[in-house]
């Protein structure tokens, strides 16, 4: 289905040259002589990269073949990520550029959303707060929690996030892989 310029808007998944993008910004333009258009930066699901495309009326985009599947992250065999399907148990591998920077947020065994577009997996998406243990950080001095600073942490991901003094080694905490923080800790 044929998308037109009318319709465009943050958020949006288009396919511009059989390549997929989503919108990521949005603007409309309505210049005070000659014909509105809109200005967008879209994002491709190819390779992360981000370009700035304008819409004049009459323009159309298609709307590109996308599907979301849970898959099982298995493991890094050294130069793929290794995913299974847990309904079909079929497995599929995809390149550290595929899988980015979501790769820090992933363990053994995780469910995660796989992106295919025409059939073919593209991208790798994990849930926006996960649950990581503490493999490494500097252990807590007298008076260190009642200043309300911060120390970094290693997880067991391999990510290094930073967390309030008061949390330990081997402590499981949630972290927020969108902005890479620390949330809370488990109990």
């Amino acid at each position: 289905m044929a998308i037109g310029m009318s319709e465009l808007k943050k958020g949006l998944k288009i396919e511009i040259d059989g390549i997929p993008y989503r919108i990521t910004e949005y603007q409309h333009v309505k210049p005070g002589k000659g014909a509105a258009f809109v200005r967008a930066k879209i994002k491709s699901f190819l390779d992360g990269k981000v370009i700035e495309k304008t819409f004049h009326a009459g323009d159309k985009c298609e709307e590109p073949n996308l599907q979301e599947k849970s898959m099982q992250y298995l493991y890094h065999d050294g130069e793929n990520f290794q995913f299974m399907d847990t309904a079909t148990y079929e497995q599929i591998a995809l390149t550290d550029d595929q899988v980015g920077e979501v790769a820090k947020w992933m363990i053994d065994g995780m469910s995660v959303q796989i992106l295919f577009h025409n059939n073919k997996a593209i991208s790798v998406d994990v849930p926006q707060v996960v649950e990581l243990k503490i493999i490494e950080t500097a252990p807590n001095f007298k008076g260190d929690t009642s200043s309300g600073g911060k120390k970094p942490a290693t997880l067991e991901s391999g990510a290094v996030v930073q967390i309030p003094f008061h949390v330990l080694e081997r402590e499981v905490i949630r972290v927020n892989t969108e902005t890479g923080e620390y949330v809370e800790k488990v109990k």
